[in-house]
């Protein structure tokens, strides 16, 4: 901060030195604007006062003596003024001046006849003979023989004389103060302006050290960090400096969430990795134990033996297909790379299909598996090769679960907008610390039975990854002993 709060003080000062120099330039243009006006308001009537005097022009001809006597006399009154008769079209017929300090001898008559006729509010600038570079104030009058008029009286309000007084002056006391002010208002702001960075800047600190503290702490999933408690706000209040706070603050919880998220999936992983590196392993033992009595004793052994050795293997290789085969399908689900093949069907007549293949599973077994009336034909819009997977994968479980002389159920109800499917057993039930840890994957119960050896603990993950591309959830409730019912909900297809 130190760097921002040195680069903003570094900013502000030529900032302040521009403000400082346009005031001083404004102060000095108003100040001679005001004076000014002033000054052509309060001797505005003097050339009508002087040529109220004497006929200045008589017959055409310049009374010369009666104009410098006039014009002595105003400037003795006034020292600044410097008079001027003028003719119609503005050239100048006398005045009092040294002829050699005179170096323009035509006045333009435009701000003067405006002047006069009220037409243009003071300050108004003419023509300055003595310094044509310059516009000066002025008082104008018409100059007139009888009611003919034969030119104009002219009156600089501000000449030479007033320059040099004027300059003197400014230097003396007017550019002084002028200065002075300058001065004390850009100290004056640059020193507000490094008071308003040092409180701002300072909370931007702040945040940077709570940033800083985020950094150490984020990475440590037990402990969450604390300092950032100050900047959670409601959203849309505060102003910037709070918002960025806020948007850290959503930035963090976030960060942290995918951390954690992470930190768990690598745990799943490690726990994966472990179990399906055993299952993988014990077979492939069983088979090579078999396969090496085989070959060492193949001719000391009878045909039941042979055959009974043959079968054993034959079984840990379907469970290894099966497993294989399962990793495959869950890993291509999360990897997207197994789009939904959208389509309308009836899902009664999946499911009645469906338990039909799992009918004689099932009498093997001694289990009653029934499928309840369906509404109809009941038509939904998903993915049938996928739906077909989620029903056996639910009806295979109830099997593996439920003890002989119990029964499995699947219903199927419709609503406005889904079509809702369950799958209930009389089994042996969910343990109530199990049932937020059935759709992990490899996830396997402790209710498990001897014959479920077979299962690969990833069928529940594939159906809720498969349901999740759904846009479905899934739910179960179980009775510890009594049984489980798993239901889910597909679009229906008029919705």
């Amino acid at each position: 901060m130190n760097a921002l709060y040195t680069r903003l003080a570094l900013c502000l000062l030529p900032i302040m030195l521009l403000v400082g120099g346009g005031f001083y330039v404004l102060e000095q243009w108003s100040a001679q604007r005001y004076h000014e006006e002033v000054t052509q308001r309060l001797n505005a009537d003097i050339a009508m006062y002087v040529t109220g005097q004497t006929t200045l022009i008589a017959h055409g001809e310049v009374n010369r003596g009666e104009l410098e006597r006039l014009a002595e006399r105003a400037m003795v009154i006034n020292p600044s003024v410097e008079v001027y008769l003028l003719d119609r079209e503005g050239n100048i017929l006398g005045h009092a001046l040294p002829a050699d300090s005179i170096r323009q001898q035509r006045v333009d008559l435009g701000p003067a006849k405006a002047l006069i006729e009220g037409r243009a509010m003071p300050p108004v600038y003419g023509t300055d003979p003595r310094n044509p570079a310059r516009q000066k104030v002025f008082s104008a009058a018409p100059v007139l023989d009888g009611d003919e008029l034969q030119g104009y009286l002219y009156v600089v309000l501000g000449g030479s004389k007033y320059d040099l007084l004027a300059g003197a002056v400014r230097d003396s006391y007017t550019r002084n103060t002028s200065l002075l002010a300058g001065a004390a208002l850009v100290i004056g702001g640059f020193l507000a302006g490094l008071l308003v960075f040092a409180v701002l800047t300072r909370r931007l600190t702040r945040l940077t050290g709570a940033v800083d503290d985020f950094a150490r702490s984020a990475m440590d999933s037990s402990t969450p960090p604390t300092a950032l408690e100050p900047y959670r706000r409601s959203a849309g209040k505060g102003d910037e400096i709070d918002q960025l706070g806020d948007a850290f603050v959503a930035m963090a919880d976030k960060i942290r969430e995918q951390f954690i998220a992470l930190q768990e999936n690598d745990r799943l992983r490690r726990e994966l990795i472990s179990n399906v590196s055993h299952d993988l392993r014990t077979p492939l033992a069983t088979m090579h134990g078999y396969v090496d009595t085989l070959l060492l004793k193949n001719t000391e052994l009878d045909a039941a033996e042979r055959e009974r050795y043959l079968q054993v293997t034959r079984k840990h290789t379907q469970r290894l297909g099966t497993l294989i085969g399962d990793l495959f399908e869950l890993s291509k689900l999360d990897s997207g790379a197994m789009p939904l093949a959208l389509e309308t069907f009836s899902l009664a007549e999946l499911l009645n299909d469906v338990v039909q293949d799992f009918t004689l599973e099932a009498r093997r077994r001694d289990i009653q598996l029934q499928l309840a009336p369906p509404p109809g034909r009941a038509l939904v819009r998903a993915d049938i090769g996928l739906v077909q997977r989620v029903l056996e994968n639910l009806i295979r479980n109830a099997l593996q679960y439920t003890p002989a002389g119990g029964s499995i159920t699947v219903d199927i109800s419709a609503n406005p907008r889904d079509i809702a499917v369950s799958v209930s057993d009389t089994g042996c039930g969910i343990p109530a610390d199990e049932i937020d840890n059935i759709f992990e994957r490899y996830f396997r119960s402790k209710r498990r039975r001897g014959d479920n050896e077979q299962s690969t603990g990833l069928g529940l993950a594939i159906v809720k990854r498969i349901l999740d591309l759904h846009g479905s959830r899934i739910t179960v409730t179980s009775d510890t002993g009594k049984g489980t019912r798993f239901e889910f909900n597909l679009p229906a297809a008029a919705a």
